[in-house]
């Protein structure tokens, strides 16, 4: 019986290791029971004595204090469960006061755009152990502690306000905020969207006073996009007549905000405007203040956006000074504006491309160059922060290759340099206020995010925070192919990198249809060696595709010159990169050429259709969802960095248009888009359908109702994929 028990166990082990290995991806598992979702550490945020950090566990409900000597647990700073009669359950995100005896709490968040929300805000106080309600006057956005935790000011319907902490008190900082009129404190749409912020308020360190961008959207263009009943949610309100939602959006070339830097003074609650000069044709991406108090810091970008000056002014008179003034021949990246940073010494660090690549530069608190703190042909990708302590600059780099990013430190001198990041991937740190420990997030293509604690004098680890066992395990259950790396040249002699995912059970003398996906919009990057998670490109695999990804010209990590050479015609070398990459494709042994497809969202379903008018029969399909079909009618501050204005740039709006070639398309086009996408209005498909429509040119749509530009909400994103991935089954297989 023994015998025979043992033998069964064998058996039944077999067969369920090979169960195991031959589940198959389901779009349930990518995309309603998070399968293969990684995890990370939440709300991580370093404690002032640079010897702790807190994060937010138990599903939003406590704030966890941990020793980063130890990487050990050491006081539940703030646990909601544990509060008497609390008015929430939970709360998405924190934040200290300087003193750390605060904590605002954001909860019930509701977004608007992007970046942008509104919240109900409670301030835990620890001293007294009560937790309040911010105002009881409606949502706000924003609210931020001042410096010296008395006071809360947030934005709400366009207005500023302050809340006193001490007396309870809420006044108002402006009156005048309307609805696509006037907004106090909260970029526009198209400051949120391409200059990457949604706080336009900034509190000096004093705490004396509190800078604001005020926004004139007034003769700004409107865009109204129609809303129906739908559902997920559904708008009863909408059921016989369809709404509309208007809001201010400057296309290229039309009216932007008029902006201006104002500067609040609590004391005498009186508001100086700053002065800038006559122009008004101006953005104004960022305030700041130097760390003494002394100067308001503003930077002034023309619309051209080749020419950054910052300003240092006055905030009790309002008048200004120039401190630098940065020029590119073509635009200054929006990788300028977070990076610049002032030091504990009154120098400044910011990111330039002068010398072709993104590069560390210092200067005094005059404005007077020091140096370039770090040099070569790589870019630098992120500046972390100067340690006063041993005298050294703390930055990410892709000093390797540009599919890996690296930390390093160096001194003003350049005796001291090294790397601090360990493992070969994609690396980032967060550092300690000290910078005596750091936080590492890492991961490659074969290793989902890892993140560990060390200690930064010595580059020990002191522990692992999360290593996602969990989905590795998961992983081995499931046959996922890898992604391979590989570089091929064009025919204009420009080398490309790429990746392939190869079918399951991959055979050489087979050949395989392929799905090439791509982005390919400026200074991004698709390829790259970090964790990607597992999802459709995996699935499309999974089901006999050899799925493809190419960088093409203009993306990230390659220097200036192969970055800014779209500068004027986009689509131009991007689509070109993309018909070559389909090109070489077809002269691979596994692969049917006769069978290509090209798929892209956004700029990669511009994309798309400019590889599809281009590529003749290179592509038999493509799926173009949320395209750009002309620059014309996209947003001021992304559209003119690239292309100047449509009056200035005609031809190169028109040259690289897919409104232009519209009946050059042979391949099969599935266009999709949102109707409610305040980012890629539909506009974009529907003209360039009544193209094709008026050419002769079949394709397939889909609208999907009331959505925006992710195209998500109730069961919208199994309907897309399933239809999309029909669509390459019905066309390649």
């Amino acid at each position: 019986m023994k015998k025979l028990f043992i033998l069964w166990f064998v058996f039944v082990a077999a067969l369920t290791a090979n169960a195991q290995q031959t589940s198959k991806i389901t779009f349930e598992d990518i995309f309603t029971k998070g399968t293969f979702r990684a995890r990370s550490v939440s709300g991580l945020n370093s404690m002032n004595d640079g010897d702790h950090y807190t994060t937010l566990e138990g599903r939003g409900t406590k704030i966890v204090k941990f020793s980063y000597k130890t990487g050990e647990q050491v006081d539940v700073v703030f646990d909601i469960t544990q509060v008497p009669d609390a008015p929430v359950s939970s709360f998405m995100s924190y934040e200290f006061s300087d003193d750390e005896t605060k904590i605002l709490l954001t909860t019930d968040i509701k977004r608007i755009y992007r970046h942008s929300y509104t919240a109900e805000y409670y301030v835990w106080n620890s001293i007294t152990e009560e937790l309040a309600r911010l105002s009881e006057k409606g949502a706000q956005q924003l609210a931020t502690f001042s410096p010296d935790g008395d006071r809360v000011a947030f934005v709400r319907e366009n207005n500023l306000f302050i809340k006193n902490l001490r007396f309870g008190s809420e006044s108002q900082v402006t009156y005048n905020g309307k609805k696509n009129e006037i907004i106090n404190g909260a970029p526009d749409w198209v400051y949120e969207e391409e200059f990457g912020f949604n706080k336009a308020f900034w509190w000096s360190p004093d705490s004396k006073f509190l800078a604001f961008i005020r926004f004139d959207e007034t003769e700004v263009p409107e865009f109204t996009m129609p809303l129906y009943a739908g559902e997920s949610p559904a708008m009863e309100e909408n059921k016989l007549y369809p709404g509309e939602e208007t809001f201010k959006y400057p296309k290229a070339g039309e009216k932007n905000s008029v902006v201006t830097a104002q500067v609040y003074e609590i004391r005498s609650k009186t508001t100086i405007p700053v002065d800038l000069g006559e122009e008004t044709d101006i953005y104004i991406p960022r305030l700041n203040w130097s760390p003494d108090a002394n100067d308001l810091v503003v930077m002034r970008l023309n619309r051209r956006q080749n020419q950054m000056d910052i300003f240092l002014a006055n905030p009790y008179t309002g008048d200004s000074r120039p401190l630098i003034t940065e020029k590119n021949d073509r635009y200054i990246s929006e990788d300028f504006l977070d990076a610049f940073t002032f030091l504990d010494n009154g120098n400044f660090v910011i990111i330039s491309e002068r010398n072709g690549w993104s590069h560390i530069y210092l200067y005094d608190r005059q404005g007077f160059e020091l140096g370039q703190i770090t040099d070569g042909e790589f870019d630098v990708t992120d500046f972390y922060g100067y340690d006063e302590s041993k005298k050294v600059f703390y930055y990410q780099a892709a000093a390797e290759s540009p599919l890996r990013r690296e930390v390093y430190f160096i001194s003003q001198d350049k005796k001291k340099s090294g790397k601090i990041s360990q493992l070969e991937g994609t690396n980032s740190v967060v550092f300690s206020k000290n910078f005596k420990y750091y936080i590492n997030y890492f991961s490659n293509n074969t290793t989902p995010t890892f993140i560990t604690l060390h200690e930064n004098r010595k580059g020990e680890q002191i522990r692992v925070l999360q290593d996602n066992t969990v989905l590795k395990n998961t992983l081995k259950t499931f046959d996922i192919p890898q992604k391979e790396f590989f570089t091929f040249t064009t025919s204009e002699g420009v080398e490309l990198n790429g990746y392939m995912i190869k079918p399951a059970g991959f055979d050489t003398n087979k050949k395989y249809p392929v799905f090439m996906t791509q982005y390919s919009g400026p200074n991004s990057q698709s390829v790259s060696d970090s964790w990607g998670g597992v999802g459709w490109n995996h699935y499309l695999a999974q089901e006999g595709f050899l799925v493809v990804c190419v960088d093409p010209r203009g993306t990230a990590a390659r220097g200036e010159n192969f970055r800014k050479i779209t500068y004027l015609q986009l689509g131009k070398y991007e689509s070109d990169d993309q018909v070559e990459a389909a090109k070489y494709l077809g002269t691979l042994p596994y692969v049917d050429k006769n069978n290509i497809a090209i798929f892209g969202w956004s700029y990669g379903g511009f994309m798309t259709c400019l590889a599809l008018e281009k590529g003749g029969d290179l592509f038999k399909a493509g799926i173009a969802v949320a395209p750009v079909t002309s620059w014309r009618f996209y947003d001021t501050i992304y559209t003119e960095r690239y292309m100047r204005t449509p009056q200035q740039n005609p031809e190169g709006y028109d040259d690289n248009s897919p409104l232009s070639h519209a009946g050059d398309i042979t391949g099969r086009l599935l266009i999709i888009h949102g109707s409610a996408d305040d980012n890629v209005h539909a506009q974009n498909t529907f003209e360039f359908t009544e193209k094709m429509v008026q050419e002769g040119v079949q394709f397939d749509m889909a609208i999907y109702t009331n959505r925006n530009h992710g195209i998500r909400g109730g069961n919208t994103t199994m309907h897309l994929y399933t239809k999309m991935t029909n669509f390459l089954k019905d066309q390649l297989q």
